[in-house]
């Protein structure tokens, strides 16, 4: 064989391989197992409670795909694995096959798009500061030549730091592994604020050691929706997932599950967010979308 002859089979090899292991229902049905993920501090969308138990907004999200997923493929007995990722490993792991669905704390952005697919938006937040009441830290000139955290792998990191160099600020910018790892850095005195989206901002100081000693401040410098994301080439799986979302969104569901995370006691100290939908959000529920933050 032509070694041009033989390198095309091999591509198109590849490209079955890849094409077939992009069909999630397909590999469900044939292991009887589907492996989603959580993340560990993402409050309240996907955190833990006590040692292995991930509750949230978006746990419940993806217990309602998983129910859909069963019907599906027809396994009642369907098998689930929970995988912990954080923001650093979550598209990777995605897109190599280790889990199939990520519903947490991600923004749908055009950048990522290019290697996951995201379904229909079910959040919207944008990324402001946290930080010690007693720092005076008010809006984001004040951090001008300051230690400011936030966590690898995130936009906000992407946001901040550029924010950083068009404004002439200085700033010195410290990356978190987790969203703890970059509140402990603001609790520690090693960073004077936490730049992340806001939500979950004030989730991590509702259940901070001191939550009277922190606050969020500054204006939100831009809009990003929050999506679950699927693997590249695979519509069947992103209709399944879109359709669990929407039917939940026009039966009132979505919106008896937004009141339980988002505006009234939660785990573990029972603390209220008291964060009422956004606009942007009480459109998205009438007319849901999956358009994607620039």
């Amino acid at each position: 064989m032509k070694f041009s002859t033989l390198m095309t089979a091999v591509l198109l090899t590849a490209g079955l391989a890849s094409t077939a292991s992009a069909q999630t229902l397909k590999k469900v049905a044939d292991s009887n197992k589907i492996t989603v993920s959580y993340r560990e501090a993402s409050v309240p969308f996907s955190y833990l409670i006590g040692s292995t138990k991930a509750v949230g907004f978006s746990v419940e999200l993806t217990e309602a795909i998983i129910d859909d997923v069963r019907k599906k493929v027809k396994k009642p007995n369907l098998e689930v694995a929970y995988m912990p990722v954080t923001s650093q490993n979550r598209i990777p792991l995605l897109v190599n096959g280790t889990y199939d669905l990520e519903c947490g704390s991600t923004t749908n952005n055009t950048v990522r798009s290019k290697d996951v697919t995201f379904t229909v938006n079910h959040f919207y937040t944008g990324t402001r500061l946290l930080t010690k009441k007693s720092s005076n830290i008010k809006n984001y000139a004040d951090l001008t030549k300051k230690v400011v955290a936030s966590t690898t792998g995130t936009t906000n990191a992407q946001v901040i730091r550029k924010y950083s160099a068009d404004k002439k600020l200085d700033m010195q910018l410290i990356l978190g592994k987790d969203h703890d790892d970059s509140l402990l850095l603001v609790e520690s005195d090693r960073a004077v604020a936490f730049a992340m989206d806001d939500i979950l901002l004030f989730g991590l100081m509702a259940n901070a050691k001191n939550p009277a000693s922190l606050e969020v401040v500054g204006d939100s410098l831009q809009v990003e929706p929050y999506a679950c994301m699927v693997r590249k080439d695979d519509p069947e799986f992103k209709a399944l997932v879109d359709g669990t979302i929407t039917r939940m969104m026009k039966s009132g569901e979505f919106a008896r599950l937004y009141a339980k995370w988002f505006t009234s006691p939660i785990p573990p100290k029972g603390v209220n967010l008291n964060l009422p939908m956004s606009a942007e959000l009480k459109a998205n529920l009438k007319t849901p979308s999956d358009k994607p933050a620039i």
